[in-house]
């Protein structure tokens, strides 16, 4: 046992001598086990208790059990309590995330607070493969079927070699007491059933059955290393171009990389992958992908904008990021795209500053007839994206004034009859 844990944390690099470290303490058998192994190696560590008040007096005695251990072994001891299902009420999330969201975070404040390097934590073997049964389960893509990682940011895993079995037996031959949290006895968590039915139910079909689900989420952990590789060229990219991806290893792969910190899951990255153009994915993160022309763009899902009206002269806030002002000056023509300038004796207050609306029309400068402002748009190729937030200004009559940032209405066009100017000026 102490053999396989040596090996283990040095091939994977998980430990350094001269560095201090946190221990995660339940009190149960695999914390237990860790702490003891670490001490045994002599390595430097604090322990660290969470006491989550969820099962009584149990909880206490874990506490309790975990304080005298420290004390015997001369082990710094460090403990929080937290109200977690009030926690869990408060955030409108279920108490086992509660639980972990209240736990890591405590890890890092304590990891920072006293300088540690990286925090213990005891999963084995038998956490990766009942991990891995349960992605297959629930569906997943190749990295669910990776298992637990050693190490994921500060949170290291020194026992993922040996299983439960391996760890019992260890303390049993030390003669170490631990706890047992009953609440892992019952079979109405998905975990649970998958420890206590399906994984008895297939060590009868192959007793080697959780070696070789470790052996195998070790493999395509490998696998899912040189697939990272492969993504390196796009993980900067702001826009995916689809035609440049036929020739590698997999655009389905690649696009969900690409789409997955957006929130973005497997099915829709299949449907886009052979919708039409223009067509607009969102994700429960808030985010919106477009098809455009062989392309794939993304950004934040599109917020309401209440319309802005300026009743006269001055300088206007749309929203954080966009002002709006208005000044009369003597004649001059703007050949800037930010700024418009129009004949103020052929233009009504108030004005309104709004999006594009279905059925705008205007008379674009230069032209004579109408044109709605979805063709003028397309016709500039603009995308969905750009379409849908493109602003307009109307006069208090109804009609265009200025297509902002693009064009102006041909009816409030700069004459030689035209004695002032109405400027209009944006950062849009």
């Amino acid at each position: 046992m102490l053999s396989k844990v040596k090996d283990y944390i040095k091939h994977h690099k998980l430990l350094d001598d001269n560095k201090l470290y946190l221990v995660a303490l339940s009190g149960g058998a695999d914390s237990v086990a860790l702490l003891l192994l670490l001490d045994e190696m002599g390595y430097k560590f604090h322990a660290i208790h969470c006491n989550f008040h969820l099962r009584g007096e149990e909880s206490d005695r874990d506490e309790h059990f975990c304080e005298q251990l420290c004390q015997q072994k001369n082990i710094p001891f460090h403990r929080i309590h937290f109200d977690t299902l009030t926690y869990a009420e408060a955030h409108k999330i279920s108490v086992e995330m509660a639980a972990r969201e209240l736990r890591y975070r405590y890890f890092e404040q304590l990891r920072k607070d006293i300088g540690a390097e990286g925090v213990c934590v005891a999963h084995h073997r038998d956490d990766t493969v009942e991990t891995v049964l349960m992605n297959l389960i629930r569906g997943t893509g190749l990295r669910g079927l990776t298992g637990i990682q050693p190490k994921n940011g500060n949170i290291l895993r020194p026992l993922l070699s040996v299983s439960r079995a391996e760890i019992e037996e260890y303390l049993r031959k030390k003669g170490q007491e631990y706890v047992t949290d009953h609440t892992n006895l019952e079979t109405d968590v998905l975990r649970n059933k998958v420890r206590l039915q399906v994984v008895p139910l297939l060590r009868l079909l192959n007793p080697a059955v959780s070696e070789n689900i470790q052996r195998t989420a070790e493999n395509l952990s490998d696998a899912q290393s040189v697939l990272e590789a492969v993504m390196l060229p796009y993980n900067d990219v702001k826009v995916l171009d689809l035609r440049q991806l036929n020739n590698d290893c997999s655009r389905e792969y690649i696009v969900f990389e690409w789409l997955k910190k957006f929130g973005f899951n497997g099915v829709q990255v299949r449907q886009l992958l052979t919708a039409e153009t223009g067509r607009v994915f969102s994700s429960p993160k808030g985010y919106d992908v477009l098809i455009d022309r062989g392309r794939l763009l993304v950004e934040p899902s599109l917020k309401p904008l209440k319309n802005l009206r300026i009743p006269e002269e001055g300088t206007y806030v749309l929203d954080d990021q966009t002002r709006i002002s208005v000044k009369t000056e003597p004649v001059w023509i703007s050949r800037d795209a930010a700024v418009a300038t129009v004949d103020v004796s052929r233009v009504r207050f108030p004005l309104t500053v709004r999006r594009v609306e279905e059925g705008d029309w205007m008379i674009p400068f230069g032209m004579e007839g109408r044109k709605l402002l979805s063709d003028l748009m397309t016709d500039r190729k603009m995308t969905v994206f750009e379409k849908r937030r493109q602003l307009v200004v109307v006069d208090g009559e109804g009609n265009m004034v200025w297509l902002v940032g693009i064009r102006t209405d041909n009816r409030c066009r700069v004459s030689s009859d035209t004695t002032e100017v109405l400027r209009l000026t944006t950062n849009y």
